[in-house]
């Protein structure tokens, strides 16, 4: 091998012409200065390639360092892969911790009174010998490293995948029968997850398809196994999710930021916010979110139901109003008319109802800080959507955020103080105070 990193071709290598080495080339003497002790390869004639028959090409080497850093969109990349990753971790988890207790529940008190700590072994029985055995060593080489730091892992079905404990429950499935009536159910959905399970467990990329079907086989899995996510009272308008229940005291009562309410509604469209509501009560200019999103019908059907409404609209008459006009550069009156026409709508509705008094319409005159939709807000099960105003960008184009009422419970009590959801439910009742209704 040569310092210039090529192998010298086959020969005796002899250095006269008849010799056969590398001397007896025909290179000539308008050949570039060049050889092995230069680090840089003579010409040769035998073809473009310039290697002798049998002779093996080797790359250069490359300059070390040279591809790996990583550009913003590398690193963009790597987040995603990471965000996504993490959230199908807490919802494995979740789901694996459950069946580990599950499977502890049914099948201890069969095994252990005659096998004691080994009654896992006993249960994996002769098909399972294999993957148990393997359990068990794992748990030796973490009792002598050192890595169980809770004495509550010491056992050995802490050790069992989700997969090993699927194959407990199957094998006893009489057993689990009286707690679980469909077994296909189970079946299926932990095999589903089996790709999501793989992708985490070697940090490998997750599609969003597969998150979302992860999450959705997790989210059943636990109600199957007799643990739903808490807040079960707004699974239909908002489901607590999994990561909002493990650190969402983080952001205080916020569980939903959006650039603008048309991202808002493709997550929770306004048939979802207000559907099935008990109470309802809106602030802002026109609340296009909900004369415009909602039909009338459907507003006339939850008043008739029982649901208390209170919209309160900016007076379309007040100097305010002609303020917000020039802020976005809108024609004189052109706000004004579209708060009208939803006043109006809204008095349409109203006229449809047996008990008018239950749905009632106010309007303030002040200059508008925010919008505001408190949905259920005496109740433990509420939600908001609130958005700021900014001074040139209409409703539509402003960040929207979702508030959880006092039903969601992390880490312990509802903290009222650092909650956001009482601040605008308290704003809302000074403006209704100060406000006047519409005949």
């Amino acid at each position: 091998m040569g310092s210039g990193g090529y192998e010298l071709p086959p020969g005796d290598g002899g250095e006269g012409p008849d010799g056969g080495g590398a001397a007896a080339q025909d290179g000539t003497a308008d050949d570039p200065p060049g050889g092995w002790e230069t680090g840089v390869p003579p010409r040769s004639g035998l073809g473009e390639a310039g290697l002798q028959p049998g002779a093996v090409p080797l790359a250069r080497p490359m300059e070390i360092g040279a591809d790996v850093g990583w550009d913003e969109n590398d690193w963009a990349q790597v987040r995603t892969r990471a965000q996504r990753a993490g959230r199908a971790y807490v919802w494995l988890n979740l789901v694996e911790q459950r069946m580990r207790a599950v499977v502890s529940a049914v099948l201890r008190p069969i095994y252990e009174p005659v096998h004691g700590e080994e009654w896992v072994i006993a249960a994996a029985g002769p098909a399972g010998q294999e993957w148990v055995q393997r359990a068990v060593a794992v748990r030796e080489v973490s009792r002598r490293k050192g890595y169980l730091l809770d004495p509550a892992d010491d056992t050995l079905i802490s050790f069992l995948t989700l997969p090993q404990l699927r194959e407990l429950m199957v094998q006893h499935w009489p057993c689990f029968e009286p707690y679980f009536a469909d077994r296909r159910e189970v079946e299926l959905a932990l095999d589903e997850l089996e790709v999501a399970r793989s992708a985490v467990a070697r940090n490998r990329a997750l599609s969003e398809t597969v998150l979302a079907q992860a999450e959705r086989m997790c989210r059943r899995l636990l109600e199957v196994l007799g643990a739903a996510p808490r807040g079960a009272a707004s699974v239909e308008r908002l489901p607590v999710d999994a990561v909002e229940e493990l650190v969402g005291d983080r952001f205080a009562d916020v569980v939903g930021v959006h650039a603008d309410r048309v991202r808002l509604q493709r997550q929770l469209p306004a048939e979802d916010l207000f559907a099935g509501a008990r109470r309802l009560d809106a602030i802002g200019i026109g609340l296009n979110l909900l004369v415009q999103n909602y039909s009338g019908r459907r507003l006339v059907r939850l008043a008739e139901a029982g649901c208390r409404v209170r919209l309160l609209f900016m007076n379309p008459a007040s100097s305010a109003l002609r303020r917000r006009e020039r802020e976005l550069g809108l024609k004189k009156g052109e706000l004004a008319r579209s708060v009208e026409t939803n006043i109006l709508h809204m008095r349409r509705v109203r006229s449809r109802l047996r008990d008018a008094g239950a749905f009632e319409i106010h309007v303030f005159d002040e200059t508008p800080r925010f919008s505001a939709y408190l949905v259920d807000g005496d109740g433990s099960d509420g939600l908001a959507v609130v958005q700021s105003y900014l001074r040139h960008s209409r409703g539509m184009e402003t960040p929207a955020f979702v508030l959880r009422g006092p039903g969601r419970h992390v880490s312990g009590d509802y903290d009222v103080e650092g909650a956001l959801f009482p601040l605008y439910r308290e704003e809302f009742d000074h403006f209704w105070a100060d406000s006047r209704p519409v005949s």
